[in-house]
């Protein structure tokens, strides 16, 4: 006989291993007897469902005696095996394995069959407590503003500042004061003398007295009578004592006290009895700050607005009743406003959160400035910076530049920039890096420029290059300490732009030579350094140049192509020689800002620009789809904020100092006095001409066709280097053949292997150039000059 378990489980294989399918809607009835009954889904059965029977009643009849088994312990048993009894099979009929769920990988056993194995195995919960007590972030312990000197020197002025105008405002309004308590001195006596007659009377007894008379409570009433009479009398002999010794001291101070104390018991009468006469809705002082009152940022304003903006992970979970993200950690005050640090859900970055900012300050109900999500550097591309405001950041104000008031500045310290919306200072650095800034008209563009030319004529022994191609005279105050200047729209000016730019690739070239020849202990990392840039005689000392609308520039028909290639070509190899770039443009496009300049460029800074096209020209491909949107801020109200990439870690919203032309005046008269001083002054600065002060005091190929005879068709470079020397050692000294190498590439000398005879009679290669190349770039220039 068949018992319960042999009921449930599998079909067994048939004679030749082949396993009969299970067919849905077919029910098999078993009595103890061994009969079946079968109810087909329909009347006609084929004969595979007869095959079937016949070997299930003969298996039947074959089992006898078998025990009863639990079906519970069975269960039990084989769920704590890994499987579930009660789980339909999911392979073929007559499995007798389980099917695996999705959480386990099925691998043969010693039997040649299959059992489920789990891929999260339970014996691994993870990082230990020592790893995950490592990788916590540690709350500083003194507030981060006071960490950075600037910042917490500034909140020390403001502190002051109120102070000091909180004294100031009621001193000078202390006149009003006094004739405000004089004329309110005969409402406060009233006032008093009515407070201790009531007192006197025990006045303040009299309603609970009136309430157990109402009452008809007799014996309470008495009780409170006779106790008021007690105190009257007490107080009554208390009042008396007290008016006649007011009275005396009041005849004395009228008629045998000194002026001085007669002035002073006027004064406390006065002060007293005028604060007492005074109503409670009209104070005696006025208020000389009216504070703003913004609400508390709490984790249920959060999780309500977050809900509200459209991202439908967190609206399903709000409205589960879940929070759909997650604090990990409390929300902290940080600077003027609230930080929050927020997990969000799976597959939900940052940049979602971005591009919905305006409905984020929607549902805060914040100002559109006041609310700045960003991501942190530090942990997943899913963790939330939540920053939220006390106040609007286009409603700070003018932002005062830190180096207004300085002496001077080392230029490769960094340049104070402007400050984000935590009120933090944001530092720009020049050295080892190229600028890019740009924006609409009217946004900002040209006040960051002038707060980074500032910054580096503070420092003596930088050299300038300034270049304004718009011709509003924007950059004219610095026209004094500038090595080269330039101020219009004009065809002249732009080629006096573009020959300023293929002299600084000369100077490129003439410096990466200089710094090969250094020895390798006083330059390690072949690199421009301050100990390097204080040796004048190597002529290596930090150079800026800045083109403001540069877009005049490399969008000139004539001039623009090669200005394009010579920017590029001094942002690729000039940061590391002392050579910094900084360009900024109304209009970033293709044609007008070529893509090897933006793409090189290692800081940028947009302000507000039209569109993603533009967005992405200035800070780098996919700002704009990661949420570093520049278009995002308002005409005219965000004028001076702007995204600045490439000076930290993570693009930040920056607002700009502002000088104004005066400001820039007074910076340009210290710059002035200290090269003066220094004797740095040079170029335009000192009335020198144009093209003497820009390039070099000697002609690279005139000098090289004055040692490389008519009659030598080819010369090595090493021989060539040896005669200039020779010609010239106060410019020349230390030239090497790979020196003149890379000297006469930008002029399209091309070098070759010239075979030659050494010194001792060897013959050998060496590279070299020939006098026809050398002819022919001499033409090719002189003949460019004359066309122009």
């Amino acid at each position: 006989m068949r018992t319960a378990a042999d009921l449930a489980s599998p079909i067994p294989a048939g004679p030749a291993g082949h396993r009969p399918k299970r067919r849905p809607g077919l029910l098999t009835l078993r009595s103890t007897e061994g009969s079946s009954v079968k109810h087909p889904d329909n009347d006609n059965n084929d004969n595979n469902e007869r095959d079937l029977f016949a070997r299930l009643e003969a298996d039947l009849a074959a089992d006898s005696g078998g025990d009863v088994v639990d079906l519970g312990k069975a269960r039990t048993a084989r769920a704590s095996a890994g499987t579930d009894p009660t789980a339909p099979d999911s392979g073929s009929a007559g499995s007798s394995d389980p099917a695996p769920d999705s959480a386990a990988a099925v691998t043969p056993d010693a039997s040649g069959g299959v059992k489920p194995t789990r891929a999260d195995s339970p014996d691994f919960s993870g990082p230990g407590y020592l790893e995950r007590i490592k990788a916590a972030k540690r709350i500083p312990v003194v507030p981060v503003w006071l960490t950075s000197r600037s910042e917490a020197a500034d909140a020390a002025k403001w502190v002051g500042g109120h102070i000091w105008h909180t004294v100031w405002f009621h001193a000078f309004r202390s006149p009003l004061y006094v004739g405000r308590l004089t004329a309110r001195t005969p409402a406060g006596m009233a006032r008093a003398l009515s407070r201790v007659m009531r007192w006197t009377v025990d006045a303040e007894g009299e309603p609970l007295r009136q309430a157990e008379a109402r009452r008809e409570n007799s014996e309470v009433y008495l009780k409170l009578s006779r106790q008021r009479d007690r105190r009257v009398r007490l107080r009554v002999g208390i009042t008396l004592i007290s008016g006649l010794g007011m009275l005396g001291a009041s005849l004395f101070l009228a008629f045998g006290a000194s002026p001085l104390t007669q002035a002073i018991a006027a004064a406390l009468a006065i002060g007293t009895f005028g604060v007492l006469g005074a109503p409670a809705d009209a104070p005696i002082s006025s208020r000389a700050v009216v504070k703003t009152e913004v609400q508390k940022l709490t984790s249920d304003m959060v999780v309500k607005a977050m809900a509200s903006i459209g991202i439908g992970q967190i609206a399903s979970a709000v409205a589960k009743g879940r929070d759909g993200i997650t604090f990990v950690a409390p929300i902290t005050r940080e600077g003027p406003g609230w930080r929050a640090d927020i997990d969000l859900p799976l597959g939900v970055t940052v940049a979602d959160i971005a591009d919905r900012r305006a409905r984020l300050a929607s549902a805060l109900r914040r100002p559109l400035g006041c609310v700045w999500p960003d991501a942190d550097p530090t942990e997943h591309e899913g963790r939330l910076v939540l920053w939220v405001g006390d106040r609007d950041l286009s409603k700070t104000g003018i932002v005062k530049w830190g180096l207004a008031s300085a002496k001077r500045h080392d230029v490769f310290q960094r340049i104070p920039f402007g400050i984000d919306p935590r009120g933090r200072a944001q530092l720009v650095p020049l050295i080892q890096h190229n600028v890019l800034i740009g924006s609409l008209p009217g946004q900002g563009k040209t006040a960051s420029v002038r707060v980074l030319a500032c910054g580096a004529a503070l420092d003596p022994s930088a050299e300038l290059w300034l270049h304004e191609n718009k011709g509003t005279g924007d950059l004219d105050p610095l026209e004094g300490v500038s090595h080269r200047f330039v101020s219009g729209i004009d065809d002249e000016s732009i080629k006096y732009a573009a020959d300023s730019l293929k002299l600084l690739r000369a100077e490129v070239m003439r410096r990466a030579a200089a710094m090969k020849a250094l020895p390798r202990d006083l330059c390690p990392d072949k690199r421009i350094t301050r100990q390097i840039a204080d040796k004048r005689s190597l002529k290596l000392w930090p150079l800026l140049a800045v083109f403001d609308e540069c877009q005049n520039l490399f969008a000139h028909p004539e001039y623009g192509k090669q200005a394009g290639e010579d920017a590029e070509f001094v942002i690729k190899l000039g940061r590391a020689l002392g050579v910094a770039l900084v360009l900024a443009t109304q209009r970033p496009d293709k044609d007008s800002l070529p893509t090897g300049i933006s793409g090189n460029v290692s800081i940028r800074f947009c302000l507000r620009v039209a569109g993603q096209v533009e967005n992405d020209m200035i800070l780098g491909t996919s700002a704009y789809k990661n949420g570093i949107r520049a278009t995002q801020f308002r005409p005219e109200i965000d004028a001076g904020n702007g995204y600045l990439a490439g000076a930290s870690t993570l693009p930040t919203v920056v607002r700009t100092a502002y000088l104004d032309t005066a400001a820039t005046e007074a910076i340009a008269k210290r710059a002035f006095a200290l090269r003066t001083a220094a004797g740095t002054l040079s170029g335009h600065a000192l009335g020198e001409e144009a093209q003497r002060a820009a390039g070099p005091s000697y002609d690279l190929l005139a000098d090289i066709a004055a040692v490389v005879p008519v009659t030598e068709e080819r010369v090595w470079n090493e021989r060539i280097a040896a005669r200039l020397i020779e010609l010239r050692p106060e410019v020349y000294g230390g030239w090497k053949g790979e020196t003149v190498t890379a000297a006469v590439k930008p002029f399209g000398i091309r070098t070759r292997d010239i075979a030659g005879t050494t010194d001792d009679g060897t013959r050998t290669t060496r590279r070299g150039i020939t006098r026809a190349d050398l002819t022919t770039a001499i033409t090719e220039r002189d003949g460019n000059r004359g066309a122009a």
